[in-house]
């Protein structure tokens, strides 16, 4: 099984100030995708630092790209509303030519969970949204003419024409390890995406983490057998920088062509690793960054 090697370019510098740039070099080192994250703000130390606008940012990589695909990982409803998403992604989707993949998930208690002046979801209320969100932006996505009337989101004969590019609509990276995630992951999306055990980010093991995906993987399965789907037609996306091993598999080339044979076992089609951001939590040598893009593709087919 072939294994795409994808990153995520944060959006904290200026456009012109090193950010066109990054995703011009993401191309060109090869990267099936390049993501952002789509947040109104981040943690520390971007929390007090400039942090861009994810689909602004996307139409401009967007510009100055031609082949990699382009997508948001992840988008969440805790200040986006489906009718407005969806005719932004339809935008996108038109300028880009078809290339953006759009990631998904519930969110959570960060600083987008109260940045328009509401209380913080609980994770049900947010797992509840989330099973409204997607399915109403996957009508809105694909029909020309939308009303629906639901607990959380409400559309009134919405238009959304011509649709995408990519037809029957974008596709959907589902981020989801709960049973209720899962479930639309599997109904709803293309890909599912992870970022392991939070429960194991400070003192677990890599094999304990090891266990705990393959478990959300076999959990996914179970989804998908439900309404008769083959998970093997998903791709599946491994967002890496949130498991035990943390900064290690961008310490060598070596290093994370274990770290991503060994979640290519589990059926993975797709690692994320984040692009190398000095003196923070995403610093890494960039040199051993690119020869990791440019040589690990080959060493993992």
């Amino acid at each position: 099984m072939s294994l795409r090697l994808s990153t995520v370019i944060l959006p904290y510098r200026r456009w012109h100030e090193g950010s066109r740039e990054a995703w011009q070099r993401a191309e060109q080192l090869g990267f099936h995708t390049a993501y952002t994250y789509d947040h109104l703000s981040w943690r520390v130390p971007f929390r007090d630092g400039p942090w861009f606008g994810a689909v602004p940012t996307l139409t401009a990589a967007a510009s100055v790209t031609d082949r990699m695909r382009l997508g948001t990982l992840v988008t969440s409803p805790n200040f986006r509303h489906p009718v407005t998403l969806a005719k932004e992604l339809i935008s996108l989707d038109d300028i880009s030519g078809g290339r953006i993949t759009l990631g998904i998930g519930a969110g959570g208690t960060g600083f987008d969970a109260t940045a328009l002046g509401q209380a913080p979801w609980t994770p049900r209320e947010r797992a509840s949204r989330l099973a409204e969100f997607v399915p109403l932006l996957d009508r809105l996505l694909t029909e020309e003419s939308v009303s629906f009337e639901g607990d959380f989101y409400s559309a009134h004969e919405a238009r959304n024409i011509p649709g995408c590019v990519q037809r029957p609509r974008l596709p959907f990276a589902v981020a989801a390890t709960g049973p209720r995630g899962l479930r639309l992951a599997a109904r709803h999306g293309q890909a599912w995406v992870t970022t392991g055990d939070p429960k194991l980010y400070e003192n677990g093991t890599s094999e304990q983490s090891i266990q705990a995906i393959r478990g959300q993987a076999e959990k996914l399965a179970d989804a998908c057998a439900e309404i008769g789907r083959d998970v093997a037609a998903m791709d599946k996306i491994l967002l890496t920088g949130f498991t035990p091993d943390r900064g290690r598999p961008l310490e060598s080339l070596d290093a994370f062509v274990d770290f991503a044979g060994r979640h290519r076992e589990l059926g993975f089609t797709e690692i994320v690793i984040h692009w190398p951001i000095p003196d923070t939590y995403f610093a890494a040598d960039e040199k051993v960054f690119e020869q990791i893009a440019m040589e690990a593709s080959a060493q993992l087919c």
